[in-house]
């Protein structure tokens, strides 16, 4: 059953109120009304959503909540309006980006406190957070893009928020343009799902039409469609191959890192697919891809995580690597277990960012882990939150991290993807070893922080670390929400998925029981090769580097992704662009037609001037000759 519920529009105004505010009131009145509306209107639309997805837990499943707001766009039979659903799968995004976006507003308060730019860094926030939620609440998937491409816009905005350093700027650019690439696929893809409705006469992209008319695609435009709004996923969610702009990313804010990639912005391609899901499941191929792509990218972006000396970046590939996990799942068909995956995350990797940034904070913008060491006795409430959020991430139990990886890696075998599990097994015990390295080399050991940097060491203030200890929380129990089957309430939150996302059917009958046993191990094994090396035996890491020379600057240096891609993409493109569509087209034709026709122009003009004397007698001698010629003209028709 479906509701009206017009409360659902509030969860929009609040924060479109508080970009108005930041944007024209905000410098008038000052940091202190800032500091109260950039975060307050977060707090109110987490409020009302709040209130909308208890009602909905009231209802019987398979409901939602709707709202009309108005009519939209009307062109010939294709019609869409500009409305708002909220069912299982919306409400639980959108507690997680109204609840941990207010709480990482609410830490901004303190990050932010001595930048000039406080108005404007509110207001791009405040505006993130107005497109993740009509992305989320949008009910057709014309207005979902419409969000869609308003976080695409945010992002590059808050990337690029100290826009002066030319490299932060170039970085926020980055990021735009490879969003811009996925975001073509994603309207080839809407505009494949149209041609084929329409030509069986469904003209709408309403979700709920589209469900019940989902059998018209066929198998191969179901593909088709599933294939090209991937590549939008890939983009917006950090995958392989346009996954290169979100460790660059890292350059703006911690709390942009925090709220955009890692809890909010970056799950967007996970929960489009999870959201279209009907049309996936009708295309085998295309779900097997989403799975593929997903498990290489984890273990691809891990590998890299293990020897980066950045704080932030080593957070950056860890979650690129997690989106990997989250697209296994739903790849595999478990599209109720991806977005459990999807909702730990948040918890988990929002507060390792926001960790990171009081550690980054206390150091004076330092985030080289080499010049670190030995905090945990000077940032306690920093370094104990951030212990239990890798502990989370590291899938021990009872964390969350541990029941949504290892339902993750259950659906991936379950599923028939013997392979995608190994590698999601893989994946496990290097995020152990890279997060619990990060761990040991910041908070362990010898302190190697600079001298006139020791004295200043402090924990961040209350406003940042109450988020701290309220995601420290929900990092711990966020996970019990869906105990294993037969425990307490077992499966109860892919319970309350299933109507809005289906049920997973998996392939293999029964799974082994020491599947999850099995990736504990590799886990445990990541957590002790750590402490063996950055705390037992710290020289190791250093002989390694330099017995495995090559392999160390091959993983140090990405790869070499980005050089691989200047040297195939970019500088082609540039000679492209500078000696073809420059020199040849602009210039040569463009410009040239353009010069010719002001040049035949002023050379008839030079013409006839000359001809325009001003003698009186010339006049009247040119007169005489066109009069003799119109008798000429009358004497020739007269005679003939």
């Amino acid at each position: 059953m479906t509701v009206e519920f017009p409360a659902l529009a509030l969860i929009l105004l609040f924060p479109a109120f508080g970009v108005v505010f930041n944007l024209f009131l905000g410098p008038r009145y000052g940091r202190g009304a800032v500091n109260v509306v950039g975060p307050g209107v977060m707090f109110a639309a987490f409020g009302v959503a709040t209130w909308a997805f208890l009602t909905l837990l009231r209802m019987p499943p398979g409901s939602a909540l709707s709202v009309h707001l108005w009519g939209w766009i009307e062109a010939g039979r294709f019609h869409s309006e500009l409305g708002l659903r909220l069912d299982a799968l919306s409400g639980v995004m959108v507690m997680i980006v109204t609840g941990v976006g207010a709480l990482i507003h609410l830490y901004s308060v303190g990050y932010m406190a001595h930048d000039e730019d406080f108005a404007r860094f509110f207001t791009y926030m405040n505006l993130f957070a107005f497109s993740m939620l009509i992305l989320i609440l949008a009910n057709n998937l014309l207005m979902m893009f419409v969000g869609w491409e308003g976080v695409g816009l945010c992002s590059y905005l808050l990337i690029a928020f100290w826009y002066t350093n030319p490299q932060y700027a170039y970085n926020g650019r980055k990021a735009f343009v490879v969003n811009r690439i996925g975001d073509a696929g994603f309207l080839l893809g809407m505009f494949t799902i149209v041609a084929t409705l329409g030509a069986h006469g469904v003209w709408t992209l309403d979700f709920v039409e589209l469900r019940n008319h989902a059998a018209l695609l066929g198998g191969a435009a179901a593909t088709a469609a599933g294939f090209l709004l991937f590549i939008g996923a890939t983009g917006k969610s950090a995958q392989i191959p346009l996954y290169v702009w979100l460790p660059d990313a890292m350059v703006g804010p911690t709390p942009v890192s925090a709220l955009i990639h890692a809890a909010t912005m970056v799950t967007a391609g996970v929960y489009m697919i999870a959201r279209l899901g009907f049309i996936y499941t009708m295309a085998p191929s295309a779900l097997d891809l989403v799975a593929t792509i997903g498990a290489v990218t984890a273990v691809f972006a891990a590998t890299i995580a293990i020897v980066q000396p950045d704080i932030k970046k080593v957070l950056a590939y860890s979650t690129i690597s997690q989106l990997g996990y989250m697209f296994l799942g739903v790849g595999s068909g478990a599209y109720a277990s991806g977005i459990f995956h999807l909702m730990t995350h948040a918890f988990f990797k929002g507060l390792l960012f926001l960790c990171a940034g009081s550690v980054i904070h206390a150091l004076g913008g330092e985030q080289d882990m080499n010049k670190m060491g030995g905090l945990r006795r000077k940032l306690p409430i920093t370094f104990w939150t951030m212990f239990i959020a890798t502990l989370a991430i590291a899938a021990v139990p009872p964390f969350s991290g541990y029941f949504s990886k290892d339902l993750v890696l259950e659906a991936a075998y379950d599923s028939g993807h013997s392979w995608l599990w190994f590698l999601g097994v893989i994946t496990a015990g290097l995020t152990s070893f890279y997060m619990f390295r990060l761990i040991f080399m910041t908070f362990f050991g010898e302190s190697r922080v600079d001298s006139e940097k020791q004295h200043h060491l402090h924990e961040s203030p209350a406003v940042m670390t109450i988020p701290l200890i309220v995601l420290a929380i929900l990092a711990t129990v966020g996970g019990w929400v869906n105990l294993p089957g037969g425990l307490l309430w077992g499966n109860a939150f892919v319970r309350f998925l299933a109507p809005a996302v289906g049920a997973f059917k998996p392939i293999v009958e029964a799974s082994p029981a020491s599947l999850s046993l099995v990736a504990s191990i590799a886990s445990a094994l990541g957590i002790a090769l750590a402490y063996l090396f950055y705390l037992r035996l710290p020289g190791i890491p250093m002989l390694l580097a330099w017995r495995l020379q090559d392999l160390y600057n091959l993983l140090l240096n990405k790869y070499y992704i980005d050089q691989l891609y200047n040297l195939i993409v970019t500088r082609p493109l540039f000679w492209v662009s500078n000696n073809v569509l420059n020199r040849a087209i602009d210039s040569f034709a463009i410009d040239g037609a353009a010069d010719g026709a002001g040049l035949a122009v002023q050379t008839s003009g030079q013409i006839a001037r000359r001809a325009e004397t001003g003698n009186v007698q010339n006049y009247a001698f040119v007169y005489l000759l066109g009069a003799l010629g119109i008798v000429a003209y009358y004497l020739y028709l007269v005679t003939h």
